[in-house]
């Protein structure tokens, strides 16, 4: 059930001149533990009262940004910018590239191999339909002009006539065809061969034979390339559907799980994530897609990963992060991207391999933790994984605050004077000087 907004502290500023400086001593010192108290009231008191509050956010009539022209009560925010899908495909197309084909023509092989299955099967089949009809057209060429279709000379009259063919059991083009198909493949039904009559005929079939080998290894190379190259093994590479932010030990932490559906591990597994954001320069240049690498990691094993379950993969929101100044409401408003890359070598085939997804602003989860997977089952005698709830999460109670005003506030608990608070303190004890004079 959600609660009205008035319910849910706003963060204040600790910063606001006139509520630290203005009154006298016990009025300040009144201010400052009321602004405390306000600002730890964004801790929720109920396991269900944070991702209440972010459901608010994100579009309900209390929302804190219905303000916004991008928020709209009762809807959520349609989201049409997105570098890379949660599949892993990336959303670029490209445009006025020059002498695009013929530096693709010169790279035929690639160019074969990202193809789709159908153009692929289709360019297999008209490489040899193709070629043994041009083999066949010129083997007609050749037995046409040394004369071997003339009506004395054709196979039923040779024996009559003694003419000594090119090539025997030839009488049509038909015939022509269905030797060249002989030739480049050496099947070799043993009916048309070819005699010493023709040099121009020997060497033809010396060519064609050598096409045939090279063709069909060129074409079963890609036809392997294809069905083993490491894009098909990142479609067993799992991404959650969403990433969470909580605190672990004190510290508010992005997390997102990863997992693996094969038996088959992937050595060497490692991870990276990459901040995708609009950035200002000094110089006032606007970049719009600035990558911000993050550093992410899983328990105290950094970003390799001894990959044989689903892992939740962290990265600490510190002073480090570029995350550090964004509260519940901001990563709402924000506009950013978070890439995510595993990549490994494939167990069984020994070849790389990488995949790819991403979160956007709206599919990250404040006040949410992964729910377990991994339990041992004592039946089976083995850890037992239920994918079932890879994607699930629990809401936990986390500051809606960002992590560098928690960090402030954990600093003020252990009586650490921050630059806000001793300037507060010196005026206060400059007016109760001015006071006693």
């Amino acid at each position: 059930m959600q609660v009205p907004l008035s319910d849910v502290q706003v963060l204040q500023d600790p910063t606001d001149a006139e509520t630290l400086v203005g009154g006298d001593k016990e009025e300040t010192f009144a201010h400052m533990k009321e602004w405390k108290r306000q600002y730890m009231r964004g801790i929720s008191h109920t396991p269900s009262q944070a991702g209440v509050y972010y459901e608010a956010l994100k579009g309900s009539s209390h929302s804190l940004a219905k303000g916004s022209r991008n928020f709209r009560p009762g809807s959520m925010r349609r989201v049409r910018r997105r570098a890379v899908f949660k599949n892993g495909d990336c959303n670029v197309v490209q445009k006025h590239l020059q002498r695009r084909r013929v530096r693709f023509l010169q790279d035929m092989y690639t160019t074969m191999v990202d193809w789709q299955w159908r153009w692929t099967l289709l360019a297999f089949a008209l490489s040899f339909i193709l070629s043994w009809l041009f083999f066949a057209l010129i083997w007609w060429l050749i037995i046409y002009t040394h004369g071997d279709l003339e009506e004395p000379h054709l196979p039923e009259n040779q024996e009559e006539s003694g003419w000594a063919p090119c090539v025997s059991a030839i009488d049509g083009f038909t015939s022509c065809f269905l030797f060249s198909i002989e030739t480049q493949h050496t099947i070799g039904y043993g009916v048309r061969t070819t005699s010493p009559e023709c040099p121009e005929a020997i060497f033809m079939m010396c060519f064609q034979s050598i096409y045939g080998v090279m063709s069909s290894a060129f074409m079963a190379g890609i036809v392997f390339a294809k069905m083993t190259r490491a894009k098909q093994r990142a479609q067993t590479l799992l991404f959650s559907k969403h990433a969470v932010i909580c605190q672990r030990d004190g510290t508010l932490s992005l997390m997102f799980r990863v997992g693996d559906m094969r038996k088959s591990h992937i050595i060497g597994a490692g991870v990276r994530a990459q901040l995708i954001r609009t950035k200002s320069t000094k110089e006032g240049e606007v970049m719009t897609q600035y990558f911000t690498e993050l550093e992410i990691g899983t328990d105290d094993s950094g970003s390799d990963l001894f990959f044989i379950w689903p892992m939740v993969i962290e990265h600490k929101i510190d002073e480090n992060s570029p995350l550090y100044n964004l509260n519940a409401t901001d990563m709402l408003q924000d506009k950013f991207e978070i890439v995510v890359i595993l990549e490994g070598t494939v167990e069984s085939t020994g070849q790389s391999t990488q995949a790819r997804s991403s979160y956007i602003n709206t599919e990250i989860l404040w006040g949410h933790r992964f729910d377990p997977v991994v339990l041992y089952n004592k039946d089976l005698q083995a850890y037992e994984i239920d994918y079932a709830r890879f994607n699930e999460t629990t809401q936990v109670d986390t500051p809606l605050c960002s992590a560098r005003e928690l960090n402030e506030i954990y600093k003020i608990q252990e009586g650490f004077r921050t630059p806000e608070t001793t300037f507060t303190m010196r005026q206060l004890s400059h007016n109760h000087s001015d006071q006693a004079s």
